[in-house]
């Protein structure tokens, strides 16, 4: 009896240690949003009465009309591209990989420039439709929410995909084999196996790709599609409204942890476990017709999202190159933008882990509020982020004031909920047993951490490493308000080539982007099985 004592005495000492953790973190996220309350409180009844019948319903419909559209042509993209790669064996697929991620290395801001480019009457697509189509049909005009819809899930759809493929490599067979000796047939298993079994990895990417869209500054205020972050922007730069734009930052708050809750809500049964026994599925030899319908739809995603774009990065890089353009501040805005996004996503990576973990061992109604909590800082657009941090720093910590440490700060609040929602998604499918077992043959808490959960997780951690890193090497607004005097990435950079209309000048940095996140997506594949 005295022995049991001990081990609950223990027990529930690691939880409070993980709670307290876990609180510490979220308290940290929920800066901005407290900023954000403190700002709006201002506004008297009138004033919000004002903002409802002159600005938020039309915000309402665009921000979740496209935050839905993008979802759903995400979901098609990234789901169909990753069932292909995980289930088929077929030529060139390492390739395939590498070309679903490389996405993610292409800032949404970066893709409307180049697209209204491209799309433009002597541009390369506007050249091409007009030779195939003449006069008879118009040249798609991407200035409206159905432009946004396709630039924003052309950047998007690779986190989809990158957490369907992690959860489909470690599929098991025993299930749809049970479900063959019943005569199911193969649309069956997908509807009724797979695909419940891919529901919080699904969940996962579809949440991040929602928080983004509804967060965009970038691809928005290009295309001049109306949605909260551009308005509160607007607010903020044009009017110099801070308490409206506070306002419209609460409302948006709001929006997204409603989606949240929601999502939570509907997930909330949705896991699995893979047990340690479990055979796992191995990929079928694709007959030459399959190599040639799965290459014709990966390699249309590809082009359109990759290659494309990088040929026209290349052609314009080319193009600063021979008039020599190319300087050493460059290399400086380079060395800026690397140095930010590796100590961000490194203190992203080890900060979520505790709101990851504590929610996946104790789903109550608190680790249900920390994860929301926790992604206020998604939800926010960058310039209130911002704002928020400098209150901060300027009321308890102005030595921080002008400082990289401000700026890492803003990054990990901006982009905690990337690395929790990886994290929890290879969390959920830990079978607890495993760890259990670890107990049971004497391993401490640190111990069972680092031999046992750490190295069956690690995809899942690398792949949170890797989506804070390239998020942060691609994050613009919060840069421009919080970098230090002299301190300019490539990013801030590109924004201020790209808007004087110097192609020649913004494309060697967007294409330096693409480069730099190379390193980080072949860390993230190594650390991954192959599918």
């Amino acid at each position: 009896m005295a022995s049991h004592s001990i081990v609950v005495t223990n027990i529930r000492s690691k939880l409070s240690r993980l709670g307290l953790s876990a609180s510490l973190v979220v308290f940290c996220a929920i800066i901005p949003l407290l900023f954000v309350i403190n700002a709006s409180t201002g506004l008297s009844a009138e004033d919000w009465t004002r903002l409802w019948n002159n600005r938020l319903p039309e915000l309402f419909s665009n921000t979740i009309i496209l935050s839905l559209m993008v979802a759903l042509l995400s979901f098609v993209l990234g789901v169909s591209s990753a069932w292909f790669i995980a289930r088929k064996d077929f030529a060139g697929k390492k390739i395939a990989v590498w070309l679903m991620l490389l996405p993610l290395t292409i800032p949404t801001y970066v893709f409307a420039h180049i697209y209204t480019n491209l799309t433009e009457q002597d541009g390369w697509i506007g050249i091409a439709w007009m030779a195939i189509f003449g006069d008879n049909i118009a040249i798609p005009d991407l200035y409206n929410i159905f432009g946004a819809t396709f630039i924003l899930s052309l950047a998007g759809f690779s986190y989809v995909f990158l957490l369907v493929r992690s959860a489909l490599s470690r599929s098991t067979k025993n299930l749809e084999e049970a479900a063959r000796l019943q005569g199911a047939s193969t649309t069956t298993i997908f509807w009724r196996i797979n695909l419940p079994l891919l529901r919080p990895a699904i969940a996962a990417g579809l949440a991040v790709i929602v928080l983004h869209t509804l967060s965009d500054f970038g691809a928005v205020s290009m295309l001049r599609v109306q949605t909260f972050t551009l308005s509160i922007y607007n607010q903020m730069s044009g009017r110099l409204d801070y308490q409206s734009a506070a306002a419209l930052s609460l409302v948006l708050i709001a929006l997204s942890l409603t989606f949240l809750v929601l999502e939570r809500f509907f997930r909330n049964r949705q896991r699995f476990y893979s047990g340690a026994q479990s055979r796992q599925l191995e990929p079928v030899k694709a007959q030459p017709f399959e190599q040639l319908l799965i290459w014709s739809w990966l390699g249309l995603i590809a082009f359109f999202s990759f290659i494309l774009p990088l040929i026209w990065l290349i052609s314009w890089s080319w193009e600063a190159w021979q008039q020599d353009l190319i300087s050493e501040e460059f290399w400086g805005y380079a060395m800026n933008t690397g140095v930010v996004s590796f100590i961000a996503a490194t203190i992203a990576l080890i900060v979520a882990f505790p709101v990851a973990f504590y929610h996946t061992r104790h789903n109550t109604l608190l680790s249900q509020s920390y994860l929301h909590l926790s992604s206020v800082g998604f939800a926010l657009p960058g310039p209130v982020i911002a704002l928020g941090v400098l209150s901060f720093v300027l009321a308890q910590l102005p030595i921080l004031y002008g400082t990289l440490a401000a700026l890492v700060f803003a990054m990990v609040v901006r982009f905690l909920p990337l690395a929790i929602q990886a994290q929890e998604a290879a969390l959920q499918q830990l079978t607890p047993s495993i760890e259990q077992a670890g107990r049971v043959f004497g391993a401490g808490p640190l111990e069972n951490l680092q031999r046992v959960i750490l190295p069956i997780i690690r995809s899942g951690m690398a792949s949170a490493w890797v989506l804070v890193f390239i998020d942060t090497l691609k994050e613009l607004p919060a840069t421009l308000i919080l970098r230090p005097t002299g301190f300019d990435t490539l990013p801030v950079r590109i924004w201020i080539e790209a808007s004087e209309e110097m192609l020649e000048l913004a494309a060697p940095a967007a294409l330096l982007l693409v480069i730099g996140t190379l390193p980080a997506i072949w860390i993230m594949m190594k650390m991954e099985k192959p599918a």
